[in-house]
This record gives structure tokens, sequence and C-alpha cells, in this order.
């Protein structure tokens, strides 16, 4: 029963999220890291975009593809740490996004993310 809250739990923090990059996606340029626009081929906009349609689209999956919940669970993981150098340039950068307009704020972020990729695991783990 708890890793069923908690997986529901950070599907709906994902949606929280995912939406927020489509409601406020200048807010997030800031994040992107130079090399993930020549990775990818989008502008910095297109990169906020993308993520948030990733973060929509795994929260979904989360809830509603419950056979399906080991392999979402690690591709939430694997997003996770695949934004991770955005989390780290917000703080080396001193960037605020939505939330996170002071250092101390950036910084407790950078150590949430490893809470957020084991939390993703676990809750999508067999009984």
């Amino acid at each position: 029963m708890i890793r069923h809250v908690a997986r529901w739990t950070l599907g709906l923090g994902l949606a929280f999220m995912g939406a927020l990059h489509f409601i406020q996606t200048r807010a997030f340029r800031g994040l992107i890291p130079d090399w993930a626009t020549k990775a990818t081929g989008l502008d910095k906009d297109g990169v906020v975009i993308a993520s948030g349609a990733a973060e929509l689209a795994l929260s979904a999956a989360l809830v509603a593809l419950p056979k399906e919940r080991r392999r979402i669970g690690w591709a939430t993981a694997v997003f996770l740490v695949a934004v991770f150098p955005g989390n780290v340039r917000q703080w080396r950068t001193r960037r605020s996004a939505p939330g996170l307009d002071t250092d101390t704020k950036r910084l407790v972020r950078l150590f949430l993310q490893p809470v957020l990729i084991a939390w993703a695991v676990w809750s999508t783990r067999a009984r």
C-alpha cells in the first residue's frame, strides 16, 4: 500500500512539474546546459517542452500502467539522472526557477534528486 501511494505521489509530482514546463517555459530556459541543445538539435524552449512532455508521459505511465511499473520506474529514474545536469547548472549559475529562488533551495534540490531517483525505483518495485 505504501509503494502504491508513493508511486501515485511521484506521478502527481511529475505531472505538476511537467505542466509547469508548458505554463512557464521561459522560467526553465536558464537550466538548460548548452550541450543539451547541441545533443538534441532543439533550442532551449524545445528542450524545456520536451522534458515537460517526458514528465507528463512518465506521470501517466506510473499510474496507468501498473503491469509495466517496474520498467516505468527505471525509465523515470533514468530521466531524473538525465535532467540532473540542469539542476547543477541552476545551482552554479544561481538561476531561479519556480519554487527555487534562493541558493539554499537550489542546493537542497541537488540533494533531493538522488532521493527522487531512489523513490522512482523503490515505489515501482515488485512487492
